[in-house]
């Protein structure tokens, strides 16, 4: 320890491990601190940039509650959440993207074809597609986790004018996997840039805006959970995403229609669509749990 220098410190953190350690954490504290110390050594690192850097992440945990996770929101902006998607995505299957920090747990049930939109402004959507594995056959009775903004750009949990658990639900999947429910076309809206995230996005000029997305996790016995959201194809900040979670197979289109007689009788709100609502298709896919 005496002797250690620039160049040794990195294997002399990693001799510390204990020989209880598990492989695989002893594989990731390795990657790790060679690309920390390695970044520290090459950009000459500076006491005071340190100290910026460890005031964000204080920040970041005073600014953190139940409502609000700005470590998720860090790693949002940074590209990480995304790249953990990609990483972890099966091609057979439909793309992950980001969980995004206003997630909850505890959304009421929806029956097929339930409203979700209840008193919400906004034009009608009705939105159904099916859950299918790879070769197209339906998973029948997956479980779906529905959560979004309303038109103003904020979800339930930002906005104390909008009630508890306001355009958030589950709903499971018929026996044909399909799924079917109405709601609101929700809005683009900015990331919250009021604390260290914003720090960081006013410091390299960037803008805060998502496109507008609706949010899902789809669940069945024996496939991999998918957490992902759906774009629209219209989208202004399609290509601009703060958090770089839009892919091409998230994208779908809102088709405008007029005729009501195109929604089916089991849809709740049949009787009350706006004129024109719009309509979205939308599958997913699900590889399986034990796919290599």
């Amino acid at each position: 320890m005496r002797n250690v220098t620039t160049e040794t410190l990195t294997q002399t953190f990693l001799d510390y491990c204990g020989p209880d350690t598990s492989p695989r954490l002893r594989f990731l504290l390795e990657h790790l601190s060679n690309h920390l110390h390695t970044f520290v050594r090459e950009t000459g690192l500076t006491h005071d940039e340190w100290r910026k850097a460890i005031e964000l992440l204080t920040k970041a945990g005073e600014i953190t509650d139940d409502e609000r996770n700005e470590f998720v929101l860090f790693s949002d902006v940074l590209g990480v959440s995304s790249l953990v998607d990609m990483v972890n995505s099966r091609p057979e299957a439909t793309s992950s993207s980001v969980l995004g920090p206003f997630h909850i747990l505890g959304a009421p049930d929806l029956a097929f074809g339930g409203d979700l939109k209840q008193d919400n402004e906004g034009a009608t959507v009705v939105v159904r597609g099916a859950v299918r594995d790879p070769v197209g056959n339906p998973i029948s009775g997956a479980e779906i986790e529905i959560w979004q903004t309303a038109d103003n750009g904020l979800y339930s949990n930002q906005d104390p004018g909008q009630p508890e658990y306001n355009l958030r639900a589950r709903l499971q999947a018929s026996h044909n996997g399909g799924y079917a429910f109405t709601t609101v076309r929700p809005a683009p809206y900015t990331v919250p840039d009021d604390g260290p995230v914003g720090e960081l996005l006013h410091a390299t000029g960037r803008h805060p805006w998502r496109p507008s997305h609706l949010h899902f996790i789809v669940m069945a016995p024996g496939y991999r959970t998918l957490v992902t959201e759906v774009f629209p194809s219209d989208d202004p900040y399609l290509d601009q995403d703060a958090v770089f979670g839009v892919r091409s197979d998230l994208i779908m289109d809102y088709v405008e229609q007029t005729d009501h007689d195109l929604v089916p009788d089991e849809f709740e709100a049949k009787s009350k669509l706006t004129s024109p609502y719009y309509s979205v298709d939308f599958d997913f896919v699900l590889s399986a749990e034990t796919a290599e």
